[in-house]
């Protein structure tokens, strides 16, 4: 191998650990995203302040300001009235924790990538996508302020927006898939699979990301503390259209009634399981991709069954944290078995 082949090469692998410790980081931020949405503290820093912000109370002084904001809002006066400081402290520090993650994920991406591009380490053909990437991870950041000023001074909510809740949610979730399958086209050149298994493949990674859409309204419902019956939901595998359509304009109850919600997040449920089995019957022929099509097919089967077991609990926070743990590990799986079926044109 050449000089130039291989610094080429361990340029290459330099740009993909880098894409894969931004990749582990929104992980992070996932996960305690979901932990500050579980334990209700996505509304205790009331400002956002993405420079000053850094830097939590420092004194008493400080911490009893912030706790005056919080006052202000329909959620202490409506669920956490007499709320003592050090309960807030708690809180608070969630919501900070998660702020303080994503700024960090963006440095993480940000400074490193310019150094890359400084040294012309980037491949051309990943110019644009990396960019684009960022400019969403920048955007993600206006979209979770917006997401909590729908629950602030202002406001009647007590939470925030189901709606803001799942789109930011999604929208973080693809960042992170586009990052990992960036990261994982790096490994290797070309390959492929059958067309079937790819676009089965696709499949899965499509359903799971709208299956955590579905969850993040089942969370900003609070739909998870209703109808903790299975497999039957409201008396029956089917509930009655009378039930699930009485919202007008009718597309109001995919959004905001609680049993359409839960219904949709169940069939979805079901729908995958079905697809990840179907999709490893085919992998199972191809060695390299049976593995990886059966750990797919165990994960969607494992979160499914936490959810039966969280729901059939009404949803404690233990396991409601773990269900969400689950859903972004399932996802993880889905996008690196998909990416690896899928054809990459060499150099």
């Amino acid at each position: 191998m050449s000089d130039q082949a291989s610094t080429t090469t361990s340029h290459l692998r330099a740009v993909r650990l880098w894409l894969f410790a931004a990749a582990a980081m929104i992980f992070l931020t996932l996960v305690v995203g979901g932990a500050t949405r579980l334990t209700e503290s996505g509304l205790s820093i009331v400002e956002w302040k993405p420079v000053t912000g850094v830097l939590p109370p420092l004194s008493q002084a400080e911490w009893q300001t912030e706790f005056t904001k919080y006052q202000a809002i329909p959620q202490y006066r409506e669920r956490n009235a007499g709320m003592s400081l050090d309960d807030f402290k708690t809180i608070y520090y969630w919501e900070w924790s998660h702020r303080l993650l994503a700024r960090s994920t963006g440095a993480v991406f940000l400074l490193p990538f310019l150094v890359f591009l400084w040294r012309g380490w980037i491949p051309p053909r990943l110019k644009t996508r990396l960019w684009i990437i960022f400019g969403a991870g920048a955007a993600l950041g206006a979209v979770g302020w917006w997401m909590v000023s729908s629950g602030l001074a202002g406001s009647a909510r007590v939470s925030v927006s189901q709606y803001r809740l799942a789109f930011h949610l999604t929208l973080a979730c693809a960042i992170y898939a586009a990052v990992l399958w960036t990261a994982q086209g790096l490994a290797r050149q070309g390959g492929g699979a059958p067309r079937r298994m790819r676009i089965t493949s696709l499949a899965i990674v499509f359903l799971v990301l709208l299956q955590i859409y579905l969850g993040a309204l089942v969370a900003g419902l609070d739909a998870g503390l209703v109808y903790n019956t299975w497999p039957l939901i409201d008396g029956a595998f089917v509930p009655d259209a009378a039930r699930l359509w009485f919202e007008t304009p009718w597309w109001r109850n995919l959004f905001e009634n609680t049993l359409t919600v839960q219904f949709d997040h169940r069939m979805v449920a079901y729908t995958i399981w079905l697809v990840a089995i179907f999709h490893l019957r085919d992998g199972w022929r191809l060695r390299y991709a049976a593995r990886s099509a059966l750990l797919v097919a165990i994960l969607v089967t494992l979160q499914a069954l936490l959810g039966i077991v969280t729901l059939l609990h009404q949803t404690p926070l233990h396991l409601a944290l773990a269900h969400q743990f689950m859903a972004i590990v399932v996802f993880t799986a889905a996008v690196v078995h998909a990416e690896r079926l899928s054809t990459r044109a060499p150099g």
